[in-house]
């Protein structure tokens, strides 16, 4: 079968290898369509530390059950289904907690092990979930990043009618957005490039700012009428907006950290006191698969404008490519198989 095959940074094929054979807890699944994240753009350039090689990438996996055993969801052979590609210990402290994401030995798939840009892949039965019909095949992946967007939401434990200031808009920062209007909050979208927050307009987030040439901290200001935002959700992992974040808050506000920086952050703990801040780390994701699907599928959260570019598997090397080059040219490509 093809498979996508990462033999080290910026070395990407096509390969092909032997169809897996499912283990008595697994699911054999015909994959139809994949995501490509930035974590998958991050192995591809060499820059993310958790990823080892060679590795087949890929964790935004949709498809169709070949085989399964018996599991406690009820899914059974030819039901269309999603990965949840976090694969935990189930042991440990956090995960006793039910806070699986954070599990001390977390395995993610396309970064610690093998993931699933292949043509058939086997995947733990009860890490699957039963996708609505309503739902086309294209936009499926998009419920696993709508995951991350929703457990940051979670983790601010964002309210009607609050301002949600979100840093960087990407496809996270897009989905947190339109994650925070669906609870009924007021999204502040921050990024420095114009054309995606025109994009975010055009999904009808009204508040955007360009922090390259407008002052955020007034805007916010204003839109809040003094108050500042009640939640910020730092989504682009950028130093600089990190520490901004702490300026954009609310006295007795909370911050969730969903970006992944590349290097430390030094910040005034002054502020944290003074301000009393609530401060969460907001990792991947936990729980929040059937929601996701949800709002999919009732239209409350509409991912297809999201979908920059849909390609086959064979042009993924290709796209790959040209996402690194140039990621301001898109936000989100599917492959359909």
């Amino acid at each position: 079968m093809k498979t996508v095959y990462l033999e080290s940074p910026n070395n990407i094929k096509i390969r092909q290898i032997e169809e897996p054979v499912r283990k008595e807890n697994e699911a054999l699944i015909k994959v139809k369509v994949l995501g490509i994240c930035g974590s998958d753009i991050g192995a591809y350039r060499g820059v993310n530390p958790l990823v080892s090689y060679p590795r087949i990438i890929g964790h935004e996996i949709a498809g169709e059950i070949l085989e399964i055993g018996h599991n406690s969801k009820g899914i059974e052979k030819g039901e269309r289904v999603i990965i949840d590609p976090y694969i935990y210990c189930s042991r440990c402290y956090p995960c006793s907690l039910g806070r699986t994401n954070c599990c001390e030995d977390l395995k993610v798939l396309g970064v610690h092990i093998d993931g699933g840009m292949t043509e058939f892949f086997t995947h733990p039965s009860e890490l699957l979930f039963k996708v609505p019909e309503n739902i086309p095949w294209e936009q499926i992946p998009m419920a696993e990043p709508l995951t991350i967007a929703l457990h940051a939401i979670h983790r601010t434990k964002v309210k009607k009618e609050e301002h949600v200031v979100i840093n960087g808009a990407g496809a996270i920062g897009i989905l947190i957005a339109l994650s925070a209007m669906a609870y009924g909050a007021i999204p502040i979208v921050i990024d420095i490039v114009d054309e995606r927050l025109e994009f975010a307009a055009k999904l009808g987030i009204k508040n955007t700012i360009n922090i390259s040439r407008q002052n955020a901290e007034e805007k916010i200001r204003k839109i809040t009428n003094g108050r500042m935002s009640e939640v910020v959700i730092e989504a682009s992992g950028a130093n600089a907006a990190i520490r901004n974040s702490l300026d954009y808050v609310s006295y007795a506000g909370r911050i969730a950290l969903t970006g992944w920086p590349k290097k430390e952050t030094s910040i005034p703990t002054d502020i944290i006191t003074k301000k009393e801040l609530d401060i969460r780390g907001a990792r991947t994701s936990a729980g929040e698969f059937e929601e996701a699907l949800k709002l999919m599928s009732e239209g409350i959260v509409d991912v297809k404008p999201l979908i920059s570019k849909i390609v086959s598997i064979d042009e993924v090397p290709m796209i790959l490519k040209a996402i690194s080059d140039h990621p301001e040219k898109y936000l989100k490509v599917n492959v359909v198989l």
